[in-house]
């Protein structure tokens, strides 16, 4: 099938070579001149971009390890399209989906370390998989190079509108849950998945007992919510809202620190004294393979500082519900310290695969 991108042709099939294992799908970007200003936080020495030599030489391959149409898909298009442009190549997006996004950061794990095959990650695959996951051979601190934060997704703790009696706000939800330990539920896509984790760091911070229901992702775990079947659920913010807009779920909270832009309205659950340990959100970044050239990273840097400041790149992430990330930030020590953060939640919670 061919389809036209800004200008561009697109041949997306399927990969032969790859029929019995995960869905291939390649969108190539096409490749325009000149660059945006400089994101704060980003700038770098002309004379280290210099050091970049000819890089790069050839495509870029960005991997994203879920299939087409989810928010990791979606960024990885949106600043791909961009990266192409800041870098003068064609930035071909590879999905590889399975394994909760495993099977892509394997895949630029095994790269040669030159800069053409890169990920666009999410936490899951990034930070929290080999932690729950210990056969996993994905060491992210070791096997990956980070490369910047591009923006975060707030999730949303939910009741389902169809149980007459559901609360309606964080302090309800507290009283109701510590009233009757272990007989109410709360669902999210699947065990180890960040929306796990910001269910079990609620029950953590509130000292609540609730039980834990892992669906085959969201589409099923939305049937349930909003028939009645389940009592509470875990959402990406994107994914809940029209549900939460036409009534049909409760919104309890938001799991960042502070609320979202793209919903003020809705409070976070750490404006509640009992949960304000609660901070936590999905979120997106640029790696590449372990062993990846100094002036390489310098590059790849500063082109995607100056994406994520590119007012449409802003306005389509934002759209989607995307919390773009600040300038300035430490990525390394960031990508540290949310694993650090992962890893107590779950041995807290006993979390394994």
């Amino acid at each position: 099938m061919k389809t036209t991108l800004n200008d561009e042709t697109v041949d997306e099939r399927m990969d032969p070579s790859v029929s019995a294992g995960p869905t291939r799908r390649r969108l190539m970007l096409g490749a325009a001149s000149g660059l945006a200003a400089a994101a704060g936080g980003f700038s770098v020495p002309g004379a280290a971009l210099a050091q970049a030599g000819d890089y790069p030489i050839r495509p870029i391959n960005l991997v994203v390890g879920y299939p087409p149409g989810g928010s990791t898909d979606l960024t990885g298009r949106v600043i791909g399209a961009e990266l192409a442009k800041q870098l003068g190549v064609q930035v071909v997006v590879e999905n590889i989906g399975g394994a909760g996004g495993v099977l892509g950061a394997q895949k630029v794990v095994q790269a040669a370390p030159d800069g053409h095959t890169l990920l666009l990650g999410a936490n899951n695959e990034t930070a929290i998989a080999s932690l729950v996951n210990r056969k996993l051979r994905l060491n992210p601190l070791r096997d990956l190079t980070g490369i910047g934060l591009i923006a975060s997704q707030p999730m949303v703790l939910v009741a389902s509108a169809g149980n007459k009696d559901a609360p309606r706000n964080s302090a309800e939800f507290i009283a109701k849950v510590k009233r009757n330990p272990g007989r109410y539920s709360y669902g999210s896509s699947g065990v180890g998945t960040a929306l796990h984790l910001a269910g079990e760091m609620t029950k953590e911070a509130a000292g609540l007992f609730m039980v834990h229901i892992p669906y085959r992702g969201v589409a099923p775990l939305t049937t349930d919510l909003l028939s009645g079947q389940l009592d509470f659920g875990v959402f990406v913010l994107s994914s809940a809202l029209p549900h939460i807009r036409s009534g049909r779920m409760i919104p309890i909270g938001t799991t960042q620190a502070r609320r979202a832009g793209l919903t003020p309205e809705i409070p976070a659950l750490a404006e509640h004294p009992a949960l304000k340990a609660v901070d936590i959100s999905s979120w997106f970044g640029l790696f590449g393979p372990a062993g990846l050239p100094a002036p390489v990273i310098t590059r790849l840097h500063k082109a995607l500082g100056d994406a994520i400041q590119v007012a449409d790149v802003r306005k389509r992430l934002e759209d989607s519900g995307a919390t773009m990330a600040p300038a300035g930030v430490n990525f390394a020590s960031f990508h540290a310290a949310e694993i650090d953060k992962y890893r107590r939640i779950v041995e807290f919670a006993k979390i394994e695969e």
